[in-house]
Formats: C-alpha cells, sequence, structure tokens
C-alpha cells in the first residue's frame, strides 16, 4: 500500500485530509505533529487519540524546542528581526521548521507522498512545498484543501458522512502558540480599521504596578532570568510567564505576504518583543557602528527570507555566520521594567561597555584628545564637502 506522511495538527483541515487521503486516495496514511512550543502534554495527547480514532496508521509527535531555538530563534534575536519593525516571525518562522521536520520523518518512514492542509490563499502552502521539494524532491505532495478548493462546511460535511462527528464550531478568533510568540485572527484582522478587542487575545492583564525583570545574554544569548541561569528556550518561556501576566505584547502586523496580497494578523509576543529590545540595547553599548549598521542591513534581509520560506538557500548561512561573529562582545545584563500593556528598558551593565568614561564623556570631557586634535579632526573632515562648495560656488539658501 502506498504511503503518505500527513502534517497534523487535529484541527479541520488536517482531519478532513487524513479521512480524505485513507478512504478516497487508498494510502496509508502516517500522521506526524511537530511541537514548536505550542502545546500541551495533555494536547500532545488528545491529538494523538484523535488520529488514531480517524484511521492514522502511525502518529508521531515531534517536539523540538532547543531544535528550533538553535537553528532559527537564536538567528532572529542576533538580528534583532521585527518584521515592518513589528512582527518576530512568530508563526513564520516556526511553519519552516514544521515542514523540515516533517519531510524528514516522511523520509524516515519511506513515504511516497507528504501531504498538509493548507489553502491555495496564504503564506503556509509555500513554506510547507518550498521546504518538501527542496529536502526531497523524489516525494510528491499532496495538497486536497488546495486542491480542491474546499470551503469549511464542505469539509465538515465530508467527515459526517464518513462517521466523524466532533465538533467543529469555528472559534472567534484563530489562535495560534508557538515559543516564539502567539497570532490571533479574527473579522478585526480582515478589515484595514478595526483593532482586535482586548478580549481576543490569550493572555488577559493579571498585575498591576511595576515589576523589574533582569536579563543576562552571553555572547548575544539570553542564558539568565532575574540571576538564575538556564537552557535560553527555558528562559524565554519563563519570561513570557512573568510579562504575559502583564498583557505586554500585544500587537497587529500588517504585512505583503508571499503571493503578494496585504494580509493583517494580531499577536502576542511578550517574551520576543522584551527579548529583542533589550538585545538591541545591549548591541548600542557594545558593537562599533558599523558592526550594528551592516546588522541591520542583514538581519532585515534574514527575516525576509526567513518569512517568505527561503531557509534552506545557502545565503541563510552565510548571513548566520555573520551575526555570529557579531555577538562576541554582546555580554551583560539588562533590566527591563513590566508595567501593564507595556515595558520599559533601564539599562545595561556590561564589561563590553562602550560608553567608557575614559575616552569622554558625550557633551560634557574630553579626555583622550586636546582641543587642537578636535580642531584638525574637524578641518579634515570637512575637506571634501568644503572643495564641492568652493569648486560649484554654491551659496547655501
Amino acid at each position: 500500500m502506498k504511503k503518505v506522511v500527513l502534517a497534523y495538527s487535529g484541527g479541520l483541515d488536517t482531519s478532513y485530509c487524513l479521512k480524505y487521503l485513507k478512504n478516497e486516495k487508498g494510502y496509508e496514511v502516517h500522521t506526524v505533529l511537530v511541537d514548536t512550543g505550542g502545546f500541551s502534554a495533555e494536547e500532545l495527547t488528545a491529538i494523538e487519540k484523535r488520529a488514531y480514532e480517524l484511521g492514522s496508521a502511525q502518529h508521531a509527535n515531534l517536539t523540538i524546542l532547543d531544535k528550533y531555538y538553535d537553528k532559527a530563534i537564536k538567528y532572529l534575536i542576533f538580528g534583532n528581526v521585527l518584521k515592518n519593525n513589528t512582527y518576530p516571525l512568530s508563526v513564520s518562522a516556526e511553519r519552516v521548521f514544521q515542514a523540515i521536520e516533517a519531510i524528514k520523518y516522511a523520509k524516515k518512514v519511506g513515504a511516497t507522498a507528504i501531504a498538509h492542509g493548507s489553502t491555495g490563499a496564504g503564506n503556509d502552502q509555500i513554506r510547507f512545498d518550498l521546504i518538501f521539494q527542496t529536502i526531497a524532491p523524489e516525494i510528491e505532495i499532496i495538497t486536497p484543501i488546495r486542491d480542491l478548493k474546499l470551503s469549511r462546511q464542505e469539509e465538515v460535511d465530508y467527515l459526517a458522512q464518513n462517521g466523524v462527528h466532533y465538533s467543529w464550531e469555528k472559534a472567534q478568533y484563530s489562535i495560534n502558540k508557538g515559543l516564539w510568540g502567539t497570532s490571533v485572527g479574527g473579522k478585526e484582522t480582515l478589515t484595514s480599521s478595526q483593532p482586535l478587542p482586548s478580549e481576543a487575545y490569550p493572555s488577559q492583564l493579571q498585575k498591576e504596578g511595576e515589576e523589574k525583570v533582569t536579563l543576562h545574554f552571553e555572547q548575544g544569548e539570553l542564558v539568565g532570568l532575574n540571576g538564575k541561569t538556564d537552557k535560553p528556550s527555558n528562559n524565554i518561556v519563563a519570561l513570557e510567564k512573568l510579562a504575559s501576566a502583564y498583557a505586554i505584547g500585544r500587537d497587529i502586523h500588517v504585512g505583503d505576504t508571499i503571493i503578494g496580497i496585504k494580509g493583517r494578523v494580531g499577536f502576542e509576543a511578550a517574551a520576543p518583543l522584551i527579548i529583542i529590545k533589550a538585545h538591541h540595547l545591549l548591541e548600542k553599548h557594545t558593537l562599533g557602528k558599523w558592526q550594528q549598521y551592516w546588522k541591520e542591513q542583514l538581519g532585515n534581509w534574514y527575516g525576509m527570507l526567513f518569512h517568505e520560506g527561503q531557509f534552506l538557500d545557502p545565503v541563510m548561512r552565510n548571513i548566520e555566520t555573520f551575526l555570529q561573529d557579531t555577538q562576541k562582545t554582546v555580554n551583560g545584563t539588562v533590566t527591563v521594567s513590566l508595567k501593564p500593556y507595556h515595558f520599559s528598558l533601564d539599562g545595561i551593565e556590561s564589561e563590553n561597555d562602550l560608553m567608557n568614561t575614559g575616552f569622554g564623556q558625550y557633551g560634557e570631557m574630553n579626555n583622550a584628545w586636546t582641543s587642537e586634535d578636535a580642531k584638525g579632526f574637524i578641518k579634515i573632515l570637512g575637506n571634501a564637502q568644503n572643495i564641492f562648495s568652493s569648486v560649484n560656488q554654491l551659496d547655501h539658501d
């Protein structure tokens, strides 16, 4: 019997795909869920149970938090990546890694085909297909929802006709949770003018007042939180728990989809936003001007290519090498104040702080050069514009 691996989430679309592939196409269906931080142990157990009830020949839950951090999130932090200066790639990054693990699993079990439940109207279809065809071009890609142009009701009706009577009521808001943030979609995000209501976000305000938290970085990685050392993935989870109690990290991202249309999505990403902003502040103190300049250029490119599913392009490894090299001196502690719905960066302490008073204090005192040194520097610095202005007789009105 032909064997297909289905990237499975337990939702309506992938449940339909499972039944369809088994009943209509005659496949032996193997299901795989790749957990990038969005599922509890109880949810994973329930999804596995449902997969077998729907006819999965074999189901696997693959939890890859540390790999996801090491291969992806680490570099998103190094690059201070915020798509359109707003969005920390919460969903787009995890989809790429879910695709990588799913196709590797398909090769492992000897599948001749791999399937996913994406429609033809979004970014995920491109991320999945690009990864699948790059890693295993010999494996056929099957996309029933996209190919059949199915409506939600048609999927529900088909499952009911095949004895599947789960409750498929569509939630008012679509929530996708992962280690690097949670996306929130709803009727308001389909407009250009309406904000998401407060109750649409998973985390509600639980704390008032102000709380200080310290983030300790070593070579750009978050290795400690409030004086406690742990691996970065655990620190991200711990910081999210602390900051989400203040309902921090809410925003709406507007961007250009890979297929050329504009898209709008709400998100909640307390830990990612705090980490990126704290890391960026530490870099301002510990990196040189041109390091920061080129990091910003390459970080933006890295985020764009990642968002558009181009993670396996070799230029991504080149950019990662550059980003990693810039982090050698990004060491120190950043103090952050958590407050209802927002946070502020208080300051940093670092042995690599270039704001060293031994060389001078901005606007106050020069310790490493004389007045004559300054005058000579200014004269030479102005030579080019002075010559241009004189030769062209500019009056500078």
